[in-house]
């Protein structure tokens, strides 16, 4: 089944020329394509054409794009999305001088959210998520990861991720699974840290990975959370189980995380706000994607993380809201875009490469979704605009009308009825 594309003011293709990602310099070059049209068969991209040679194609679907841009999908590669409760105390706390990190002393912070998730049903925890996932969508996302993380015992965390899986069974969009057993230690086991070692590397993970409830495995390598040492223990686990590894590292102390992250290849290492500049080319000189999150820094009022540093050195560098109840209650992906350009210094281009073509390579998608490409799925994001530039500059409104997956539309601004 043919379908078209027809008209549109711009295509940001972001070309990747089959590298499928995008390294330093790169991320400026985003393959913007004027007069043509895009061509969809059975869910695929299969041409680009003039939009002279439109009227020659006998096609079954002619989507208007007429004066719009069209991007890839948009892909959102760090969420926590499946929560419960609010932190709006400690928002006010932080704003009365108290860190992150004396929050979480006090027995706030990650654990306040995982006695709200342990008091609610998984129905309770899918209605709540439901409505972010369609937040998501309608912002042009087509690819979603959610994490888990806020259960911290067998039961809660293996709820999060039926709930997850729940989502990705409903959603028409990538909805992509990470088990973040490894969050903090809950309080049960804060005097017994190696009894819950035991449980995540002997049981949980096992499980998980057994049942194929998530493909990756996160943990937090933080003086409030997990050592290196401990990391790597947890990194052993689920490498032998199958899951792919990440790491949230850098954020308030370097304790050698980033080093045990890139050292077993992993993924992605997500944060590094702390980042040291000896640092930065050892994670420029390997494949795994630096995945920065603006929100969380303009959320807790500190330092930003060195995203010009990383692109200048080479490294890959991709985007995400870290949408969660605590450090970055922020789901409006244009303000994060906004934000890594007024505080990060990211070009317009520099940003779309980084939540497109490298947040696919951030959950192992790059060689199918990201950019616009002969061959790759017909994901795309429709913004009403006639200059992409526009995406970013209107900060804080949604411009994305259109959401495909596909070759199928799944959301349509009200305002194109």
């Amino acid at each position: 089944m043919l379908k078209i594309l027809s008209n549109p003011a711009q295509i940001v293709t972001v070309d990747t020329k089959g590298k499928n990602y995008k390294r330093g310099v790169e991320l400026s070059d985003i393959g913007v394509i004027t007069g043509h049209s895009v061509v969809v068969e059975n869910g695929l991209i299969k041409d680009i054409i003039p939009n002279s040679s439109v009227s020659k194609i006998s096609s079954e679907e002619i989507i208007s794009t007429d004066d719009k841009i069209v991007l890839p999908g948009l892909v959102e590669c760090h969420t926590h999305s499946v929560f419960a409760g609010s932190r709006s105390d400690e928002f006010r706390m932080r704003l009365q001088g108290k860190s992150y990190e004396e929050i979480a002393a006090a027995g706030g912070g990650i654990n306040s959210t995982v006695k709200a998730v342990r008091s609610s049903s998984g129905g309770d925890l899918f209605n709540l998520a439901e409505s972010r996932v369609w937040n998501f969508i309608k912002q042009g996302v087509t690819a979603l990861e959610i994490k888990s993380g806020y259960g911290l015992d067998f039961d809660n965390e293996i709820k999060i991720l039926n709930v997850i899986n729940k989502l990705k069974s409903l959603f028409p969009i990538d909805v992509i699974s990470t088990f973040l057993g490894a969050h903090t230690f809950p309080p049960e086991f804060r005097s017994n840290r190696k009894g819950y070692l035991e449980l995540l590397t002997k049981k949980m993970i096992p499980y998980v990975a057994e049942n194929k409830l998530a493909e990756f495995c996160d943990g937090f390598c933080e003086s409030t959370a997990f050592s290196s040492d401990e990391i790597g223990e947890i990194f052993s686990a689920a490498s032998s189980n199958g899951l792919r590894l990440k790491l949230h590292t850098e954020q308030f102390n370097n304790i050698g995380g980033l080093e045990t992250a890139v050292s077993r290849n992993a993924v992605s290492v997500d944060h590094l706000e702390v980042i040291t500049n000896g640092d930065i080319g050892k994670v420029a000189s390997s494949d795994t994607t630096a995945v920065l999150l603006p929100g969380v820094s303009f959320f807790l009022g500190y330092d930003y993380a060195p995203a010009r540093s990383l692109i200048d050195s080479g490294a890959i560098v991709a985007l995400a809201t870290d949408f969660n109840p605590g450090s970055s209650h922020i789901n409006n992906i244009n303000m994060i875009m906004c934000l890594a350009a007024l505080n990060m210094k990211l070009s317009i281009e520099e940003i779309i490469s980084a939540y497109t073509i490298n947040a696919a390579k951030a959950v192992c998608r790059e060689d199918r979704i990201g950019s616009i490409e002969i061959g790759k799925k017909a994901d795309f994001a429709v913004f009403d605009a006639r200059e992409y530039s526009d995406i970013i500059y209107n900060a804080g409104n949604n411009l994305n009308i259109m959401t495909i997956k596909n070759g199928e539309i799944i959301y349509k601004s009200p305002s194109l009825d």
